[in-house]
């Protein structure tokens, strides 16, 4: 009949596995995956940009001022794309410093506020969408 006794060598995996497992503080946030850190949140869902903004996301505009004076959706900032890296700071304002906190961009038709996004996640913040074009605000 086989001994059910572990291996020494598999009991010294077990015990560190263990001790792995338990050491870990419990108030440490987990990292984002570095897939989902790569590409930010979810693009073109005007669904979860509304979601986003109503739970304090801000809603950047990067169009020109003359597009933003033309139209906008209210309440959105506007950082024109050829100003968003000198205006960073004004960014981490937005966010109240908290680089985790979502961020809804849009333009025109989406290209640059795509550009954008890849700016602002350059910058640190993980979590950017982008809402496409000014438009697609009130779709489904």
């Amino acid at each position: 009949m086989p001994s059910k006794k572990l291996s020494t060598a598999g009991a010294a995996l077990l015990a560190l596995a263990s001790l792995t497992a338990c050491s870990k503080d419990a108030n440490h946030a987990p990292s984002p995956a570095p897939e989902a850190a790569a590409t930010g949140l979810p693009d073109r869902d005007p669904a979860l940009a509304r979601k986003l903004v109503s739970e304090g996301a801000p809603l950047v505009d990067v169009r020109t001022p003359e597009e933003y004076a033309g139209g906008h959706v209210d309440g959105a900032v506007n950082v024109p794309i050829d100003e968003l890296d000198a205006r960073l700071e004004e960014i981490d304002k937005l966010t109240s410093g908290d680089k985790n906190k979502p961020i809804v961009v849009y333009c025109q038709s989406g290209g640059r506020a795509g550009r954008a996004k890849d700016k602002l996640m350059k910058a640190g913040h993980p979590r950017v969408t982008n809402l496409g074009g000014v438009g697609d605000w009130d779709k489904k």
